[in-house]
């Protein structure tokens, strides 16, 4: 495997591993938008490629692209700059053989010449796999995002948050139950 920087002639082959990003997005959220966004992160990625600035690195095999990372600065919202890893993927027939580590490793090289402090990233809470793979290799969980559905109109009280906002999802008391028991994890569906 050799890990180099991205030139243009790896731009067709990059860009159709950008569908790989949609794995563990939350389930409510549309399908066409999540592929329209997650191939515009990655068009604006390598089209903005510097090497200072806005690396990007592909990791080759056998003369195939078999995954790509990349990164930015970005300001943590304490004003610190960090360095981002905007998108790590790996092509499918290539996970768990060493490459997201390898390209991760030339992320982490390029945040360290460049003085950064923390290298970060994000992805969905539902990529299971991903945050395994981030976790054994140091990443620590930072912020965390929530959501759930808004009222309709008509369920809804001014200046109140609704208890129950539709079926499958618990009142704020059964969530406050589960955060105060024991082991002080609130309970989840993954359906």
């Amino acid at each position: 495997m050799l890990v180099r920087r991205y030139d243009a002639g790896d731009r067709q082959a990059v860009i159709g591993l950008a569908s790989r990003l949609t794995v563990g997005v939350a389930p409510w959220r549309d399908p066409a938008g999540i592929r329209a966004a997650v191939e515009a992160w990655v068009t604006e990625g390598v089209d903005r490629a510097d090497p200072a600035t806005r690396p990007v690195f592909v990791a080759e095999i056998d003369g195939q692209v078999a995954g790509f990372v990349t990164a930015i600065e970005r300001k943590h919202w304490t004003g610190e700059s960090d360095a981002y890893v905007s998108e790590l993927v790996v092509a499918e027939g290539w996970a768990r053989k060493g490459v997201g580590t390898a390209l991760l490793g030339a992320a982490e090289s390029w945040a360290a010449e460049a003085g950064y402090r923390r290298l970060t990233l994000s992805t969905g809470a539902a990529n299971r796999t991903a945050r395994a793979f981030y976790a054994a290799l140091g990443f620590e969980e930072e912020d965390i995002t929530l959501s759930r559905p808004a009222p309709r109109p008509e369920q809804h009280e001014v200046g109140r948050p609704s208890p129950r906002l539709s079926p499958g999802i618990g009142t704020a008391s059964e969530a406050r139950a589960d955060a105060d028991g024991p082991d002080r994890v609130s309970r989840r569906t993954d359906g």
